[in-house]
Parts: C-alpha cells; structure tokens; sequence
C-alpha cells in the first residue's frame, strides 16, 4: 500500500475548548498501523529521531520532522541542530489527510481548502516521557493545530492562552483519535502528562509508546 486509505470516520466530537475539537477513533486500525510504518521510516533519517535540548535540558520526548526541521525555538530547512541534514519532504497524502481533519471538525470549506499544512513534528513518547505546558508559537500561521494519536492512551492537558496553570481540562488521548485546535484556542498551552503503558490497541502497528503527529502551517517561505 503506497497511500494513506481515507475511509475515515470516528466517533462523536467534543469541544473542549473554543476553537478545539477532539473527535475519537477517527482512525481505523489499519491507517493506524500504515502509518506507523511511515514513522518507521522517517526516523530512519536523513535525519534521525533525536531528543531536541531546550535551554540545555534534554526532551524525554523524541522527535523526527518532516518538511521544516523543528528546534527550539525555530524552524529550518536543514538539521543543524543534529547532523547538516536536510529534512524529508512534506508529503500529499499528510496534507489530504489534514484537510480531511479540518472538515471533520465543522471548519467552513473555506477553511478546508485554504489549510495546507507544511510541517509535521512526530514524537515518540516511551512510558517515561513527559511533554510540559507550552504554547505552539513557532509558526508565523495561527492555521488550526492536527493532532493525531497512534499507540498508548496519554492524559493530555489542554490549558488556557494566559499561562500554564488553571483553568484546564486533563483529556484522554486513545490510538486513532483526533484533536484539532485553533481559532481562540489556537495559542492554548497544552502538554502530555502521563502515558498509560499496555493500552495499545491489537492492530495499530504499536506496541509499546505511543506516536503523535502534529500537522502545522508554519507560514515560512525558503
């Protein structure tokens, strides 16, 4: 299979926040474990999943990026933090599958085909690995945020624009879910606070951690 299959469909969604959406198992099994198998490849290289420093601490979290390379707090063509490498293309199928969350959000068709995410950050969390409150504020573009969960369940907080404390609601992050967020929660501080180990569904091509995909409009031209 060379592409993404797009029967798409999921449960209900829930709005958590003004702007954010969060609609469960919007993938089957098998996109899961498909793309899974992408994952796999990407953190191959030609720039491998590395852990980023910020402020001279090392991330639990690791990541590999496609498109725009990602280190605090910027975004660059090439891996200069890692090894001079230039990072894999963006591809189609990721910006098919954006749009396809757009509109499975109840964003306007205006909105649909005006997002064309250029970015995607991929974390691989291990049953250690934490993701602290932070805001999604590297990008020029306030584009919605795709946020896509393949693996173990994590409690996932997503917070206020002001500061990382209260208010805030602590969500459940299941293999296949979506979660979208832009408009006025665009800018919402969000962060993983725990992951859940042995909650991998049978099937989703994971099995132990679990993989985030975040799909971004950076708004930066080479």
């Amino acid at each position: 299979m060379t592409e993404l299959p797009l029967d798409l469909d999921g449960g209900p969604a829930s709005e958590p926040g003004p702007g954010a959406a969060l609609v469960p198992g919007w993938l089957g099994l098998e996109q899961q474990a498909w793309i899974v198998g992408q994952f796999r490849n990407w953190a191959a290289g030609p720039v491998p999943i590395r852990a980023a420093k910020v402020r001279g601490h090392e991330m639990s979290v690791r990541t590999v990026c496609l498109g725009w390379h990602w280190q605090p707090y910027k975004y660059t063509r090439a891996a200069t933090d890692v090894n001079g490498a230039r990072v894999l293309p963006f591809p189609e199928w990721l910006v098919r599958l954006g749009r396809r969350a757009l509109q499975a959000t109840g964003h306007t068709d205006a909105e649909v085909q005006a997002y064309t995410p250029d970015t995607a950050l991929v974390n691989y969390y291990d049953d250690a690995a934490r993701m602290g409150m932070h805001q999604d504020k590297d990008e020029r573009s306030l584009a919605p945020v795709v946020s896509l969960s393949i693996g173990d369940t994590s409690t996932f907080r997503f917070g206020n624009t002001e500061n990382r404390g209260k208010p805030y609601t602590d969500l459940l992050l299941r293999s296949g879910d979506l979660f979208v967020f832009g408009g006025a929660s665009r800018l919402a501080y969000h962060g993983i606070t725990r992951i859940h180990p042995h909650t991998a569904p049978e099937g989703c091509g994971l099995a132990t951690g679990r993989i985030n995909l975040t799909l971004r409009m950076t708004g930066l031209t080479d």
